[in-house]
């Protein structure tokens, strides 16, 4: 255990390593081009996901990202602005988007890495505020542009930092898990069960969360594609959704603690940045120790913008709750995959 500890905190050095760069890279990208604060959050939000999944790709991979990201980082500017002003289109395509990440593992290993590229932006969408955001903070957000610039740079950072790291490790990187080659004889194929499912309950999930939490509708969403994602079988879905669950709980605990100190400005930022170093260091034992960390993590942040953290834990608590439900339901109830024993495709970190 003390020598898993001791990797874990090497790992999570490194991936914080490369969101401090892309950060700060950001921060002055902002400074010099008069952009908003959100370009900080979504450099955030690209750098942190790209990493678990970028950690043992070659260069062919890593060059396939730098051209792939950015584009889909653009593309997602797109989605988000339709979410704001035609919602129910918005959803529409953003669960499109989402399915058929999740549908063209069918076509191999290289097409369902393509798929986790397709799909980080599309996360990273619900973790910038947007529409969660106050309205007087909402003008000046990032464009497709700026986007797929900060993509790069995400890339950038990622490739630089644990190309680094492998050279000064005091052990080899762990080797990716190899892909079995069987085909499955299940029909339809686990892939196309896994793109309905993950249609069915982040479909469900826009449409309850605008009704029931108006402009907090991401945390729905967010829940019900965290849980979904990967999916090794019904058992799995309902695991992820009640870790999910727990750690939430415990982070609400925490973050109200924190609101009750006070803590706003560049103090919250650097506790915003210490959470979440630990939540990944400590993530690899129990994944409910990661949600804790992003509820947290997540509260400082609206703080930082000017939302009232601790007055909206409730209802985050109630959304991912409500979007466990969904995901659960409709892996265990529309076409189930059945438990299997290989590797399922790399969930984004920051999920």
């Amino acid at each position: 255990m003390t020598v898993k500890l001791i990797r874990n905190a090497y790992e999570a050095g490194l991936t914080m390593t490369a969101v401090l760069l892309s950060w700060g890279a950001a921060l002055a990208l902002e400074g010099m081009a008069g952009l908003h604060t959100d370009v900080l959050v979504l450099a955030v939000a690209l750098t942190l996901t790209l990493a678990s999944t970028q950690r043992t790709a070659d260069t062919r991979r890593r060059l396939t990202s730098l051209v792939l990201l950015p584009a889909t980082a653009a593309a997602s500017i797109f989605v988000g602005r339709l979410l704001a002003s035609h919602y129910a289109a918005g959803a529409a395509l953003y669960t499109a988007g989402m399915a058929l990440a999740v549908w063209i593992r069918r076509f191999g290993p290289a097409a369902t890495k393509a798929g986790t590229l397709i799909a980080l932006p599309l996360v990273a969408l619900l973790v910038v505020p947007g529409p969660a955001l106050p309205p007087e903070a909402r003008s000046g957000l990032v464009t497709w542009g700026w986007s797929a610039l900060v993509g790069a740079m995400a890339c950038g950072s990622v490739w630089l930092v644990q190309s680094l790291g492998d050279r000064l490790a005091p052990w080899p990187p762990a080797p990716a898990p190899a892909t079995p080659s069987r085909r499955s004889r299940l029909h339809p194929r686990p892939s196309t069960r896994m793109a309905l499912q993950m249609a069915a309950g982040i479909a469900t999930a826009f449409t309850l969360g605008h009704l029931l939490f108006d402009d907090h509708w991401p945390w729905v969403v967010l829940t019900a594609y965290v849980a979904a994602s990967g999916n090794r079988g019904r058992t799995d879905v309902l695991r992820k959704g009640i870790e999910r669950l727990a750690g939430a709980c415990a982070g609400t605990l925490l973050a109200t603690g924190v609101a009750a100190t006070g803590v706003t400005g560049h103090t919250a930022v650097a506790l915003m940045f210490t959470t979440l170093a630990i939540a990944l260091w400590l993530r690899p034992l129990n994944y409910a120790y990661w949600a804790a960390g992003m509820t947290c993590a997540l509260s400082l942040l609206l703080g930082y913008f000017g939302q009232h953290a601790e007055s909206l834990l409730p209802t985050r608590l109630e959304g991912i709750a409500v979007g466990a439900v969904l995901s659960v339901a409709s892996a265990w109830w529309l076409l189930p995959v059945p438990k299997r024993r290989e590797p399922a495709a790399a969930r984004p970190a920051w999920t």
